[in-house]
């Protein structure tokens, strides 16, 4: 067994990785293995679970983290290795051997390594102690401000000693190999000026004095431009060795014996061709085509790493995508400045303006420049373009080029341009992903997103200056986000800022804030964010177009294609098509398999084009019908809750729901949707589709009935009032008493259920009538009416019967039977319930699990009240069963408790801990 927090915490057996779970449990777990074998405070635990107010049950959330922990390391023999997991007090203790913890192991090789007098050995050491690291430490946690500082501690501890081990490289003569490794770590730690010192000083040791220089530049480049600093003292030290060309060691002394040297020449850079074979432009000058670095740039060092892994190996093509905006051409042609000196025989660059309103450039022209810029003389270049790039291919054969190839609309415009050299690399910028290229040329793609707030907000400083922002640092995120994290929206926010030198960021934000004018303000002569969108959308067909446009019509925050097609009035495979086509153009991310999400300016901007007026009742239709379709799954031979109006508009195609798991996903997954949807027919007008969608709710709301459904179920009353319509306010004032009922306030909702039988009968609803009576009956014995609670439910009882209503009738008879219970009315109890499982035996594929089960405890505890113990004791156990085999864990909770309230039996007491041990996995699911 062994644990791990240096990479994705996780605890490995021989069977494979235990299955922890969500991350506030792998948080609970890595908190306590930062301090094995000392009892952790609920406090501290909480910190890290939680960065702002904790939840009011947070304890029970811990106390349901633990307990599954526990279980998993029982189940995996943990005792075995000396493994137990304790609670002392208002704390929790990890007792375990240190030495099967990574990161302790980690911390004692590092030690022993320090001690080392051989260089040799010290080395082994360090090389052990860093194979450790499997990523960075502590993945997969949730990151609060506790295990961030633990994750940095060890991320601080790992780099120095990978520049212990590359000074022990470099004791050894390996310049080569520490320059190797120090290489990766600057590249994903540039402002590190230790490791960018060790980087020049091994590089210059390697004999590779022009590559030293070029990482010293770079490092002072990026100090200047992330915090206005000079290189120190130790980084200008290696700096100034390095110009003067001192202590150079490759082919001189780096551990080689003198007749080595001798006999061979030093060594060329890593895939350097001799200049004595190279053909370069005239004059003796690479040819360099890039266009000027980009003033202001800010973040990207992830994207710089993976560029330059991507970079990597025989002749490789980069495929770098992303939305309009994003800053695909500003961050490749940054990283080509950085990496100059990695192509010594040229660095060109053409712009394919395939999203340009003056059109593609012909391939010809392309070719011409590349070749003229290799040194081609014009009379040699040939007139045809297959011959030109013929040539081309030949020329950078035997080079070390960068070919940048800007704005690509399809892999067509390519592929003829791709060069033939094994050392050449090209990479590609596409607002597309373009899947050809990646499939018939190995395309390595590397997608681009919007920046994090922090790099928006230094980019900000970057064009208005640091002291600005500094000086309104909230509104400048405030800012950062309005953007979207679209460097092209913030550089013209920047523009308008800079123009207006007395305009405060606050005002800025403060106007952005307007999602009416949002997509003006965010364009400046022809450039902006709606320029680059109408340019992107131009090159998509126009079904494409059409449905693009649709999308600005929907409330929700994303779509599937059954949503897709009925706000375009097509059919869910076309919908999927242009979904798939949309994303490709980075206007869409696909987020999960059947779910697309626009970016909010390009939301914006769709709901500025020209749309069908059509679209957001047929989207309204089409909300109603599917969750009347997920109700129906949800609660099988229940009635629909309404009726469709009259001038419904039917989809073409409605999601199917397999069972009732399937259909509640749905629920949860749509919630925020659902609410938008009938906020938005509400702010319409359309209120007899208000309160519609959300009475379609009802059965996400008896599942989390605790979850703040009062507001919506509100706003839907309103509704139901503006439409006059008694049977939809009845429904509404039911649902939302039983609501006001479960959330303890109790006098709120008798107010709302009083009003909803009267409007029921009013309306000629029985069934309606009979679920306010039983609602009603739950808020009177709340208050302490049993009696009338037990009148509302016989009366409710005869309504469903007359109604013919079964499911209504078996739900008063069990709200009958347990109100018979409360008054210990034993005999009557035991009949009703007896009676309302007749019922469900009548048509048990129409009734829920959870129905019988609980009708079943009422019979056993009436059994129980009666006298016959072995009787309920059966009764009891035979819910307990059902409820563990279905998954209703409540139940199972509920009917275990009333056993043990009579019995002393183990398997009662294990089966009621592992079902609240469940209950509260479920709780802390939900709470992360």
């Amino acid at each position: 067994m062994e644990f791990r927090l240096l990479g994705t915490v996780s605890v490995a057996t021989e069977a494979g990785d235990l299955p922890l779970g969500p991350a506030k449990r792998r948080s609970l777990l890595a908190t306590l293995l930062l301090r094995p074998n000392h009892p952790v405070p609920v406090q501290r635990l909480t910190e890290a679970l939680w960065d702002d107010e904790p939840p009011p049950r947070a304890r029970g959330v811990i106390q349901g983290h633990v307990s599954r922990l526990r279980t998993l390391l029982v189940a995996a023999d943990a005792e075995m290795y000396g493994v137990e997991l304790l609670t002392q007090g208002t704390a929790y203790l990890l007792r375990m051997p240190e030495s099967l913890l990574d990161a302790h192991r980690f911390e004692e090789l590092v030690s022993l390594a320090r001690g080392q007098r051989a260089a040799a050995d010290a080395v082994t050491m360090y090389e052990e102690a860093l194979a450790l690291w499997q990523g960075p430490a502590l993945t997969g946690v949730h990151t609060g401000p506790a295990l961030q500082a633990a994750a940095q501690a060890l991320e601080e501890t790992r780099l120095a000693s990978v520049e212990r081990l590359a000074a022990g490289y470099g004791q050894l003569g390996e310049h080569a190999r520490a320059a190797a490794l120090l290489r990766a770590e600057v590249t994903a730690h540039p402002l590190r000026e230790s490791l960018s010192a060790a980087l020049v000083t091994a590089l210059r040791r390697a004999g590779r004095r022009s590559e030293a220089l070029d990482w010293f530049h770079r490092t002072r480049r990026v100090l200047a431009d992330e915090l206005g600093l000079d290189p120190g003292p130790e980084l200008a030290d290696a700096y100034a060795l390095a110009l003067r060309g001192e202590g150079e060691e490759a082919g001189r002394g780096g551990g080689a014996p003198a007749s080595a040297q001798a006999q061979a020449p030093p060594p060329a850079p890593s895939g350097a061709t001799p200049t004595s074979a190279r053909t370069v432009a005239p004059g003796g000058a690479a040819a360099d085509l890039l266009p000027r670095a980009p003033r202001g740039f800010h973040g990207r060092a992830a994207e710089f790493t993976e560029l330059s892994r991507a970079a990597a190996g025989e002749a490789p093509v980069c495929l770098v995508t992303g939305p309009a905006g994003v800053g695909k051409t500003a961050l490749v042609v940054q990283w080509a400045h950085r990496n100059r000196a990695a192509f010594p025989d040229g660095r060109l660059y053409a712009d394919l303006r395939g999203f340009a309103d003056t059109g593609e450039p012909p391939l010809l022209d392309v070719l011409r420049e590349f070749l003229l810029a290799l040194g081609v003389p014009p009379r040699r270049i040939p007139e045809s373009a297959n011959a030109a790039a013929a040539l081309f291919r030949s020329l950078a054969a035997d080079r070390q080029l960068l070919l940048v190839l800007d704005n690509v609309r399809e892999s067509e415009q390519v592929r003829p341009l791709l060069p033939g050299g094994a050392r050449c690399v090209t990479v590609v910028t596409s607002r597309y992903r373009l899947r050809g290229l990646i499939a018939t040329d190995a395309a390595r793609p590397l997608p681009v997103d919007v920046l994090e707030a922090d790099d928006g907000t230094a980019l900000l400083a970057g064009v208005l200056g640091r002291e600005r922002v500094l000086a309104e640092p909230v509104a400048a995120r405030r800012l950062a986000e309005l953007c979207g994290g679209l460097p092209l929206a913030l550089r013209v926010v920047a523009a308008r800022l800079a123009d207006q030198p007395r305009r405060t960021l606050a005002a800025m934000a403060a106007e952005l804030s307007d999602e009416s004018r949002r997509a003006v303000l965010l364009d400046v002569e022809d450039t902006g964010v709606r320029a680059a969108l109408r340019l992107t959308l131009r090159q998509l067909p126009a079904a494409v177009g059409h449905q693009f446009a649709q999308l600005g019509r929907h409330p929700g925050t994303h779509v599937d294609r059954y949503t897709a097609a009925a706000l375009a009035g097509t059919d869910p495979a076309a919908a999927e098509a242009a979904l798939d086509r949309m994303a490709a153009a980075h206007l869409l991310t696909r987020t999960a398999p059947d779910r697309w999400t626009p970016h909010d300016l390009v939301r914006l901007y769709a709901r500025g084009l020209d749309a069908d007026p059509e679209a957001l009742p047929r989207v309204l239709d089409h909300c109603v019908a599917t969750a009347l379709a997920a109700a129906e799954a949800a609660e099988p031979g229940d009635e629909p809750c309404f009726t469709l109006p009259a001038d419904f508009r039917t989809p073409c195609a409605v999601r199917e729901f397999a069972d009732r798991a399937a259909a509640m996903d749905w629920y949860a997954a749509e919630r925020e949707d659902l609410t938008l949807a009938a906020v938005a027919a509400d702010g319409a007008g359309l209120h007899d589709r208000t309160w519609r969608i959300v009475l379609a709710l009802w059965p996400l709301m008896v599942w989390r009935v605790r979850e703040g459904w009062a507001p919506l179920l509100e706003t839907a009353l309103r509704a139901a009032r503006a439409c006059g319509d008694a049977y939809a306010e009845a429904r509404v004032l039911a649902l939302l008493g039983w609501v006001l009922t479960e959330e303890g306030r109790t006098a709120d909702a008798l107010a709302c259920l009083e009003a909803a039988v009267p409007l029921a009968a009013r309306a000629a609803d029985p069934r309606g009538e009979a679920t306010a009576l039983v609602n009603l009956s739950l808020a009177q014995a709340a208050l302490g009416d049993t009696e009338e609670a037990v009148d509302g439910c016989v009366r409710a009882v005869e309504l469903a019967r007359g109604a013919a209503d079964g499911h209504t009738e078996r739900l008063a008879l069990h709200h009958l039977a347990r109100h018979q219970l409360t008054t210990r009315d034993w005999r009557s109890a035991l009949d009703t319930a007896t009676e309302a499982l007749a019922l469900t035996s009548q048509d048990p594929a129409d009734t829920p699990s959870a129905a019988r089960i609980l009708l079943t405890m009422a019979a056993g505890e009436a059994l129980l009240g009666l006298g016959d113990e072995p009787e309920g004791i059966r009764r009891l156990d035979h819910a307990a069963h059902e409820a563990e085999t279905t998954g209703f864990d409540e139940g199972a909770v509920r009917a275990l408790g009333a056993l043990l309230g009579v019995s002393g039996d183990e398997g009662f007491r294990d089966r009621h801990a592992a079902a609240v041990e469940r209950m509260a996995q479920v709780g802390a699911e939900t709470e992360r």
